[in-house]
């Protein structure tokens, strides 16, 4: 137990020294006068890719804001602080950290770590705090029908991406009849799969297998080989990027092919194709945003999709995916709410993101009753060559389908 303490102690002090090296001024001494967010973070153990990626976003924006000596409230510039702790992709832990960011940090507003199933936990905790939450990278509505009034998420609901899929490529292929489901048995993965199934059915496709694989499941060869038998014509499959690497290696040990595989939300993420080089070829998916759209931002940091882009790949040197454009993108939005309220008072915060209608470099955010964005067209992907292609909406579109042979 002392051991842990000292752990934790020890990241206070680096998640604090890393906030400085943004700001300004040396406010960290003022609290009263500091915008405090804090978040836990996966930074170690299965979602530490997934968490990397907001914490590196999110240093950006901090030191975009920050350059401009922090955001204007009630008439007062104040800094902005990112207090973080590594919660090791373990959901328990992400609710005790968010307890101590609240308790012990006295962060006023807190930013959701990644995926449905460990925002519902953090959730809890900032109910309970009644501290305003921002969730970026959680789209199960299941997360959302729970009666959280301060939960808020920038994802819009992961059923219109199924019935987007679905109608798509019955167009494109109309000899389409046969779906094979194969998804993790987790919040968010299970939500889509779940969903692609009812979406397929409902457009009167045959849906012959549909099955879940355990959180940690190192071998698919069974269900695989079932896949095989049912010989569909579209294959969809549901997980993390680990989890579709393996899947979509063992596909083709087993020799198994269909015109159509989807992986959600895998050609989403670099390391889903750098995993598998050749391998994701024709790969399809489907994601809340890329930065081929062009929107102008009327709150936040940047001006544009494209003032946004040009930082990003100035900084990191590769292509931002929708993890970095959501969780960015909610940065603004959590400032926005607190201007608007004119202070940090977590109630009226709260208030003011529940009346949020807002452009961003990502897209508008509008949140429902619920405090999820509201539901928009949301673009197909697929890997081409190694480069990811749009294929749909025709607004941003990049390239045709291309059929796996």
């Amino acid at each position: 137990m002392r051991n842990t303490l000292k752990q934790l102690a020890k990241m206070t002090v680096s998640a604090a020294v890393l906030g400085a090296a943004f700001l300004s001024a040396p406010a960290l001494a003022d609290e009263d006068g500091v915008l405090k967010i804090g978040a836990p973070l996966a930074l170690t153990g299965g979602l530490a890719d997934e968490g990397k990626k907001q914490e590196a976003v999110w240093q950006l924006w901090l030191e975009k804001i920050n350059a401009n000596g922090g955001v204007e409230v009630g008439g007062t510039k104040m800094p902005v602080e990112l207090v973080y702790y590594d919660y090791q992709t373990d959901g328990k832990r992400a609710g005790q950290l968010a307890e101590k960011l609240i308790t012990d940090d006295g962060v006023d507003v807190l930013m959701s770590p990644f995926g449905s199933g460990h925002t519902k936990i953090v959730a809890a905790v900032a109910e309970r705090y009644q501290t305003p939450l921002l969730a970026c990278v959680a789209s199960s509505v299941s997360v959302y029908d729970q009666g959280f009034k301060f939960l808020f998420g920038t994802l819009a609901p992961n059923t219109g991406m199924t019935e987007s899929m679905v109608a798509y490529f019955k167009e494109k292929m109309p000899g389409l009849s046969k779906v094979a489901v194969y998804g993790r048995d987790d919040v968010f993965p299970k939500a889509m799969a779940t969903a692609l199934a009812a979406s397929a059915d409902g457009a009167g496709l045959d849906v012959v297998y549909n099955e879940l694989y355990a959180v940690g499941t190192m071998d698919h060869s069974a269900a695989v080989s079932a896949i095989k038998s049912a010989s569909p014509d579209w294959i969809y499959m549901t997980g993390y990027t680990q989890d579709l690497i393996l899947g979509r290696k063992q596909m083709s040990d087993l020799g198994v092919d269909a015109p159509i595989i989807s992986m959600v939300t895998g050609p989403a993420y670099a390391e889903f194709t750098e995993g598998l080089g050749e391998l994701a070829d024709g790969v399809t998916s489907s994601t809340w945003w890329h930065h081929a759209t062009s929107y102008t931002d009327t709150i936040g940091a940047w001006s544009s999709t494209a003032d946004f882009y040009s930082d990003f790949v100035g900084k990191f040197g590769s292509d931002p995916d929708y993890v970095h454009g959501s969780c960015a993108a909610a940065a603004d939005v959590l400032v926005n709410a607190v201007q608007t309220a004119g202070s940090t008072e977590k109630v009226a915060v709260r208030d003011a993101l529940a009346a949020t209608e807002v452009l961003t470099f990502y897209g508008p955010i509008d949140f429902g009753d619920n405090g999820m964005n509201q539901g928009r067209e949301m673009p197909i992907i697929q890997v081409q060559g190694g480069d990811i292609k749009v294929l749909y909406p025709a607004s941003i579109a990049d390239s045709e389908m291309s059929m796996i042979e």
